[in-house]
């Protein structure tokens, strides 16, 4: 099974999907990072940090949507 994940990895294919995973944006959560300075959660235990993330992310809708209007 090793030797197929590394064959797969060194593939065109695989080199190409590590370049792409390389240039792509983080998205939200990159831009939660950088210019609203969340640097880490808070939280500990799986149920806490669903429940941070999910409280981020609300906030993080809202803004945006009012921002649009």
């Amino acid at each position: 099974m090793y030797q197929e994940v590394i064959m797969n990895l060194e593939s065109v294919y695989g080199v190409f999907l590590r370049m792409n995973r390389s240039i792509q944006a983080e998205g939200t959560f990159g831009v939660l990072k950088w210019n609203k300075s969340y640097k880490r959660l808070f939280r500990r235990g799986k149920k806490n940090v669903i429940l941070e993330l999910t409280l981020i992310s609300r906030g993080f809708n809202r803004y945006k949507y009012h921002n649009k209007k």
